[in-house]
């Protein structure tokens, strides 16, 4: 029967497979609701329901506010907001994390939903939920550390501001269509003559209100201490709930008086929101638009590259949020991944449009004191209640309060202060930041996430094709004549590079040991060679060979070792001191005492100080006396 080349059968592998799926830890790993179950208890419920109560509190006014923001009617924002918690409970890992609609989930849902089309968005949650969930099983969650920091800066900092002069229009209470930065300011200077002034002081009062309620929670008067007496513990966290449930505070009482007003209504208001739950439904395959068919192909084709961009969003944002509130711990990143997936696809039956995590109302979560994922379950219900009886007051929101709401939560998502620590610690990478960011303002989203991308893959080409170099001389200890050269190359030998450390290696043999010294070729950085490679120092070799001068590896692993003998048998390869000390002796070919002397200096390369590497394992312990070291350069 066959076998797997350790003794066991294949259908003896299969019975393990099975037996290790259906195991306990698999079941703990996959569900973690049937871990940490185990040890709930009172303490844990209330600080789940306290926490879960103040998140609905914040997620409800931001979910009508996110609609907008996603061009659909404000229903489909709660709609979105529940049942990710409701799944998340079961098959997320963090404590923390709330999943629901969020400001760069909603412009990007706008941007391949044709328009603001619902069916659009809920087949667009659905097919992200099914690749999200793929690339779990996969475990394709290493696709997304290709994203570097600055490009993630550059995205998220320059969809605040995309984001931000999106609701200009609703704040100046005016009507115009328009699509990215530059449309929408061009077209707001056009009309400001028309400015409602109701909306606009209502908007800025709004971003005022909110503003100084953030900070409340944040003053040392309101901050709990050990002494404090029940009475003053009550107060306290009565003023912290009012900070962190501004939002809802907010769009309350701005509801309230513009239904006092109903009669000659000076703002512009929501209007009537559809009453009541969705419908569990399957999510639509095909859709007509204004007479218009689209059959599921034809939504295919206008959703585009939507289908990859808005998945890796997804993840990026969950992860990155799990992550910074992970306290240390390490993330299971293919199970949030699963856990995000499947929050999408049953998300899509009850009509939602694609969500992710929430940095914002995660934050508000952690600081309100929820010990377990059961919290969300408040937040959802929460949300159930609101769809099934207060939809009908919905509609006299003013839509300047809720872009104040909006606004007030997407300026703090502009990260500048990235900017200056990016530059300290490597400068290149402004290249990246600015490239995304400039590219994600004046063009397009997910565009600037490609360039940023791109940018980054070609600057970790470059460096790859052309590694930094250190050049030692050796010398002599009885005269200033060279013992040898030592050339070591600082990162692995691939075919990129070869061309490069060829020439620099010859550069340095010609130059710095005078065509005469050996040359030793520090291998430790090399973790593997291509055949490109192998073929390239066999060249080396033989270039040495016609000028006959020594050429010496040392300090090769075993896989470097066979791709080099693989196409030269006879390459020169130093495993002991003694190997080193013997072959450096005897490698003056050509010359009947020594070399010509020659004095340390640059040879076309760029300098590092620090950086030279001055000793060489193969010299330690040997009984020959140390040599005198001089530095050259790195390049």
């Amino acid at each position: 029967m066959p076998s797997n080349g350790r003794g066991e059968s294949i259908s003896q592998l299969a019975q393990k497979k099975v037996r290790r799926f259906f195991s306990i830890d698999t079941l703990y790993k996959r569900v973690p609701v049937t871990r940490w179950m185990q040890d709930y208890n009172l303490e844990s419920l209330e600080g789940d329901v306290m926490a879960g109560f103040t998140v609905g509190l914040t997620v409800i006014p931001q979910a009508i506010a996110y609609a907008g923001v996603a061009g659909l009617d404000p229903n489909y924002g709660l709609y979105s907001s529940f049942m990710g918690c409701f799944v998340y409970v079961f098959f997320g890992t963090s404590k923390d994390i709330t999943i629901g609609p969020t400001a760069i989930m909603s412009i990007m849902t706008h941007e391949y939903s044709y328009a603001g089309s619902a069916d659009f968005a809920i087949l667009l949650c659905f097919l992200s939920g099914l690749i999200i969930f793929a690339s779990g099983i996969c475990n394709l969650g290493f696709l997304v550390t290709f994203i570097s920091k600055p490009v993630i800066v550059g995205f998220t900092s320059a969809a605040a501001i995309t984001i931000a002069s999106s609701q200009l229009e609703s704040l100046f209470g005016l009507k115009f269509d328009s699509e990215g930065l530059i449309d929408t300011l061009t077209q707001l200077f056009k009309n400001i003559g028309d400015t409602r002034w109701p909306d606009i002081t209502l908007g800025v009062s709004c971003m005022v209100v909110l503003l100084l309620m953030r900070k409340l929670k944040d003053l040392k008067a309101v901050k709990p201490q050990q002494h404090d007496t029940t009475g003053t513990r009550v107060w306290k966290k009565l003023v912290f709930l009012m900070s962190v449930g501004r939002n809802a505070i907010v769009v309350i009482v701005a509801g309230i008086i513009a239904a006092s007003l109903n009669k000659d209504q000076p703002f512009t208001i929501t209007g009537e929101i559809q009453p009541g739950l969705p419908n569990f439904v399957v999510p639509p395959f095909h859709t007509t638009i204004n007479g218009t068919y689209f059959s599921f192909s034809d939504m295919m084709s206008e959703v585009g590259i939507g289908l990859a961009i808005i998945p890796l969003i997804s993840i990026l944002e969950s992860i990155a949020i799990a992550s910074a509130f992970s306290g240390g711990k390490t993330i299971d990143a293919t199970q949030e991944m699963l856990a995000l997936g499947l929050c999408n696809i049953m998300g899509s039956f009850v009509q939602s449009y694609p969500v992710t995590g929430s940095f914002s109302r995660t934050a508000v979560n952690s600081t309100s004191g929820v010990k377990t994922p059961a919290g969300a379950i408040i937040t959802g219900f929460l949300v159930v209640l609101a769809l099934a009886f207060l939809t009908p007051y919905f509609k006299y929101i003013p839509k300047a309060s809720l872009s104040a709401v909006i606004i007030c939560a997407v300026i703090f998502m502009v990260e500048y202060e990235y900017v200056l620590p990016i530059w300290r610690v490597r400068r290149i990478d402004q290249l990246t930041l600015w490239g995304t960011f400039l590219t994600c303002l004046f063009w397009k989203l997910e565009y600037g996430i490609l360039v940023g991308v791109g940018i980054n893959l070609g600057i970790l080409l470059y460096n790859s094709a052309r590694p930094k170099i250190n050049v030692d001389i050796v010398m002599k200890e009885e005269s200033d004549e060279p013992r040898y050269v030592k050339v070591a190359p600082r990162s692995g030998l691939f075919f990129p590079s070869v061309d490069h450390v060829r020439t620099q290696v010859t550069k340095t043999a010609i130059t710095a040991a005078n065509g005469r010294a050996p040359v030793v070729v520090d291998c430790s950085h090399f973790s593997g060679i291509d055949f490109t490679a192998s073929k390239g120092m066999k060249a080396l070799c033989t270039d040495f060979e016609r000028r006959q001068q020594g050429l010496v590896f040392t300090n090769i692993t075993p896989g470097v070792e066979r791709g080099l003998r693989a196409l030269n048998e006879q390459v020169t390869i130093a495993k002991t001191p003694e190997e080193l000390a013997s072959t450096v002796t005897n490698g003056y070919l050509g010359s009947s005492g020594g070399g010509v002397g020659i004095s340390a200096g640059r040879v076309g390369l760029t300098p590092e100080s620090g950086d030279n590497d001055v000793t060489n394992p193969l010299l330690q312990g040997t009984n020959q006396s140390r040599p005198t070291i001089v530095p050259v350069s790195a390049d």
